[in-house]
């Protein structure tokens, strides 16, 4: 919560005009009431109709300069919590782009997308009606307690025991009511995480018909977001009548005490009115004070929320500048890498140890899991090793400032992920100054080039989010050529062909071996066509690093790499050709 306090530090003025000005409405707000005295103690019973004129025109006054103070705060209220609001957005969103993987990975895609935008949204709404009301209605309630004093001491008596009563009635309820708020905004992950898995995996979903189990899931968390909704309404719902039973026996007992007075002449009637309309003033910003507490509370439990996302270490270092230069470009090296995950039972990746020199390519197999991501992932730091080093260009990588070390790499992920916008600007991410001719190029090299010039506008026709208008070969394809316009000393291509049919993924590696010498690619693939004729191939086994070498190298002396590959070509499995001769000849 304390994280938040500097975003008013721009803001200190308007921060203190607005409460200053609700305080100076309220001031004149207490005047009213004896205004209203005196037109009833002096005007009506002396008959002096000049004198309740005089007194309305200057309860018409009261009002507009009440008025005018109103305006000016709500103004200025609603300027700094849209602000601060939009600092803090702004903030949480650099904030997250700059975690690293393993941050991201702990805490969850929908969590992370309640607090940017319901979270800091309920911030927003409690700084607004915090900064008009949170002092004003204090103000209003002791304010009425002194102006009652100075007109009648026993009849003050009232509101001197009310007042204790419903504070002590009013924060007790928002006691209780705090923790349960925090609950509340959980159970709304949870129902945020389930409706954002559902969408993006609803043809899954339909595909497997699981839509009636997916909606019974829903309808339970949604159930128990509303029970607790629920529970906590009824407990913010007990403050309206609570204290409006407290406010009333309060003044029936006032209207008692000030009767007796009047009878015994030592109070007038306006006197009473003016007792009367403090004790209803009391009424209506004690309900103020009791909604705005149940607002301020989901603020607060909101903004602890916040808090903590910006409190959360981005979870790697990087240095400004380059200590030393580096001695080669284009080279991968790992040095006995271990890496494990956070909260993983046991490691990734164990005592992975190879060299990659300049302009080779390098092939990445093995079975599901068994870490070809987590290696290529390392290259460009999106994770850390836990042991070990792992070197670009002869340079740790832990040594390049951020933006140095992704410029020397082009990382094509597994699942193709385009942006909202045109093909031309999607392209331009890696570099914002290619020309249309590089474009063509990389698309080309991609086998993209007829995607782009079938689709009406070439290079300006807009993709939707997330290239939703594209087939998934198109999307691999434009993603490749996206890493190969950025021009990259190393480009890595994690799974990006498994969309594309045989044909188009021979074209493209036929393409990409004219990069053989410029550029250092790693294809991870679980074809073994794919990277069959890579300088270097990489098996890897449940973290492990099974075999090295080439594929006439690994057909030898690796089983894993020989087991992945009769699974792709049985029919070359020895003793498999003799079969199928024997099944020929029985048929003549």
């Amino acid at each position: 919560m304390k994280n938040l306090l500097k975003y008013f530090e721009h803001h200190k003025k308007a921060t203190v005009i607005a409460p200053l000005f609700k305080l100076l409405e309220a001031f004149f707000d207490l005047l009213v009431p004896l205004v209203v005295a005196r037109i009833i103690d002096v005007g009506i019973v002396k008959k002096d109709t000049g004198y309740i004129y005089l007194n309305i025109g200057l309860l018409v006054l009261l009002s507009l300069v009440g008025f005018a103070c109103s305006i000016t705060a709500q103004y200025f209220a609603a300027r700094v919590s849209s602000d601060v609001g939009t600092d803090i957005r702004q903030d949480m969103f650099d904030h997250i782009e700059g975690m690293s993987y393993a941050s991201l990975d702990k805490i969850g895609t929908s969590t992370l997308i309640t607090r940017l935008t319901s979270d800091v949204n309920q911030v927003q709404t409690g700084i607004n009606m915090g900064l008009r009301l949170l002092l004003r209605s204090p103000f209003i309630v002791f304010g009425s307690l002194i102006m009652a004093f100075t007109i009648n001491v026993r009849a003050a008596l009232v509101f001197a025991v009310a007042i204790p009563v419903l504070s002590a009635a009013v924060f007790g309820l928002m006691w209780f009511s705090i923790p349960l708020f925090r609950k509340v905004q959980g159970k709304l992950d949870a129902v945020t995480g389930l409706t954002r898995e559902n969408l993006t995996g609803v043809r899954v979903i339909r595909a497997f018909c699981k839509e009636a189990e997916e909606v019974k899931d829903f309808d339970q968390k949604n159930e128990d977001l509303t029970r607790t909704n629920e529970f906590v309404g009824k407990l913010s719902a007990l403050m309206n009548p609570v204290t409006f039973a407290l406010i009333n026996i309060a003044t029936i007992v006032l209207i008692r005490v000030g009767a007796v007075q009047v009878n015994l002449g030592s109070l007038q009637q306006g006197e009473v009115v003016a007792l009367y309309n403090y004790m209803a003033q009391m009424i209506i910003e004690l309900v103020k004070l009791a909604s705005l507490l149940i607002t301020l509370n989901k603020s607060i439990a909101c903004a602890n929320r916040v808090s903590q996302i910006l409190a959360l270490p981005e979870g790697m270092d990087f240095p400004e500048e380059m200590a030393e230069k580096p001695k080669e470009h284009g080279t991968v090296a790992f040095r006995h890498v271990s890496m494990t995950y956070e909260n993983a039972g046991e490691e990734s990746l164990s005592d992975i140890d190879f060299q990659i020199q300049k302009g080779q390519t390098v092939g990445v197999i093995g079975g599901t899991g068994s870490g070809k991501s987590t290696v290529v992932n390392l290259i460009p730091r999106f994770y850390d090793a836990a042991r070990g080093e792992v070197l670009v260009d002869g340079i740790d990588v832990k040594k390049y400032p951020e933006r140095r070390l992704t410029g020397l790499v082009g990382m094509v992920p597994q699942k193709a992920v385009l942006f909202k916008g045109s093909i031309r600007d999607n392209m331009k991410w890696g570099n914002p100054d290619a020309g249309d001719e590089e474009i063509w190029q990389a698309l080309t090299m991609a086998q993209a080039r007829e995607v782009v010039e079938g689709k009406q506008g070439g290079l300006d026709y807009m993709l939707e989010q997330n290239g939703r208008n594209l087939s998934g070969g198109q999307k691999q394809r434009l993603t490749i050529a996206r890493a190969l316009v950025k021009k990259p000393e190393i480009l890595i291509l994690d799974d990006s062909s498994s969309a594309l049919d045989f044909a188009t993924d021979a074209a493209l590696r036929k393409a990409l071996r004219t990069l053989s010498g410029t550029t250092t690619t790693l294809i991870v693939s679980q074809r073994i066509s794919s990277i069959m004729q890579a300088e270097m191939i990489l098996v890897l086994n449940d973290g492990n690093l099974a075999g090295k070498g080439t594929h006439e190298e690994l057909m030898k002396s690796c089983e894993i790499y020989q087991e992945i590959y009769y699974s792709q070509y049985p029919e070359k499995r020895p003793g498999n050709g003799n079969a199928a001769a024997c099944r020929k000849g029985v048929s003549a």
